[in-house]
């Protein structure tokens, strides 16, 4: 844990990428920027076309694959000054269709805001900010796809808000949960948390859950988050179950485990000079019950941080510009078996390290074109280390 923390500081002596469209001191997302308009009805999207070819570790060639990862579109309706709704409706790989977001805000008071609908999880950074110009590298970092499900929503309600004058904003929010059994097991060793989601359709629910997130930026030049989740998976086992079917409670208990997630994030910027730090601990309760049912092998711990650093190259140039070329590199580590229970052995495959190296390359606030070489390896003996070079073209209107 020290070892974590001192990297996590030390991401603030160098540079790590991180681009924003910010309003104030504080960061915003598709979502915040259409609440925020004075128009009646507003219109934005995003969007990402990505090249990815994993390099021959042996000689032989292996093709690469181009894709029009995501296409997304935004609308947003002000009914009045103080009450607004949001969708968001995201494409993915052509053919698979989606709702990311859509939920209704309703302003309380000047820092009081009431949500109701399908939300994002506000858990560390890339979760609610996952803009393709708002960060470095053609994919989102690992973590924050198998410890953070990003991208992770969920149906809820709740509060949030945001206090200039002292530079905090906060979000809470009673919501639905990850799915950990739905005709099969969701959950898994390899993958983490990344099959449970339910993304708003059909979602079941069995348990309430509940977020928390706290965001500092009244220091200069930096940002503080702390994030916090608690509750208990979702299960289609508890359908139908009388109160005196203790076998039958029992097996549906045993189908659900019970997850407490933490994530620390830092975000430091200074002229050309920038840095992200994250750290995620999630502990993972009855996972040797849920192994034992469904012969998976879910650990009892996942743990995971990343740091990332860059300079923007152009501030070298005498002449002024409002385009950025950030040359960055981000180490990260994350561990799904970063503790088991009951007779389950540690894979040490799953305790993986990635590098990313790479150019970020701003045309403009909403248009980037993006370059990068990772490096993949883990912790079990003998493995091999993958390779991979990526090219993408994102953009945020």
């Amino acid at each position: 844990m020290k070892k974590i923390v001192s990297i996590i500081i030390l991401s603030f002596m160098v540079s790590g990428a991180w681009t924003q469209i910010g309003m104030g001191d504080t960061m915003v997302n598709s979502a915040d920027r259409l609440i925020l308009s004075d128009s009646r009805i507003t219109l934005g999207g995003y969007g990402e076309i990505d090249f990815n070819n994993t390099l021959p570790s042996n000689g032989n060639k292996r093709n690469g694959s181009f894709d029009v990862h995501r296409m997304v579109f935004l609308t947003g309706y002000k009914f009045t000054d103080k009450l607004s709704f949001v969708t968001e409706l995201e494409i993915e790989h052509i053919k698979e269709v989606f709702i990311e977001q859509a939920f209704i805000d309703y302003r309380l008071h000047e820092f009081v805001h009431f949500r109701a609908g399908l939300m994002l999880i506000p858990m560390g950074i890339i979760n609610e900010y996952h803009e393709p110009v708002t960060f470095n590298g053609v994919e989102r970092p690992n973590i924050d796809k198998y410890l953070i499900p990003t991208t992770w929503r969920e149906i809820g309600a709740g509060f949030s808000g945001t206090i200039p004058e002292i530079g905090f904003r906060y979000q809470a929010y009673f919501v639905n949960g990850l799915s950990s059994f739905d005709n099969e097991a969701s959950l898994s060793g390899s993958s983490g948390f990344r099959s449970g989601r339910q993304k708003g359709a059909q979602t079941t629910f069995s348990h309430p859950n509940a977020t928390l997130r706290l965001e500092y930026f009244g220091l200069s030049k930096l940002k503080i988050g702390l994030s916090g989740y608690i509750g208990k998976t979702q299960s289609t086992l508890y359908d139908e179950i009388g109160v005196t079917e203790n076998g039958t409670l029992a097996r549906a208990d045993s189908s659900v485990v019970g997850m407490g997630m933490m994530v620390a994030d830092v975000r430091y910027k200074n002229k050309g000079f920038e840095a992200r730090g994250q750290y995620v601990y999630a502990n993972i309760a009855n996972s040797s019950q849920y192994n034992a049912m469904f012969g998976t092998n879910v650990g009892s711990a996942m743990q995971g941080y990343y740091v990332e650093a860059g300079y923007d190259l152009l501030r070298f140039m005498k002449k002024s510009t409002d385009k950025k070329l950030v040359a960055f590199c981000r180490y990260e580590n994350y561990n799904t078996h970063h503790k088991v229970s009951g007779e389950l052995t540690q894979n040490k495959s799953y305790n993986r390290t990635d590098i990313t190296t790479g150019l970020t390359f701003h045309l403009d606030q909403g248009v980037a074109l993006k370059a990068d070489f990772q490096q993949f390896r883990n912790e079990l003996r003998g493995s091999s280390i993958r390779n991979q070079i990526n090219f993408g073209v994102g953009v945020w209107f």
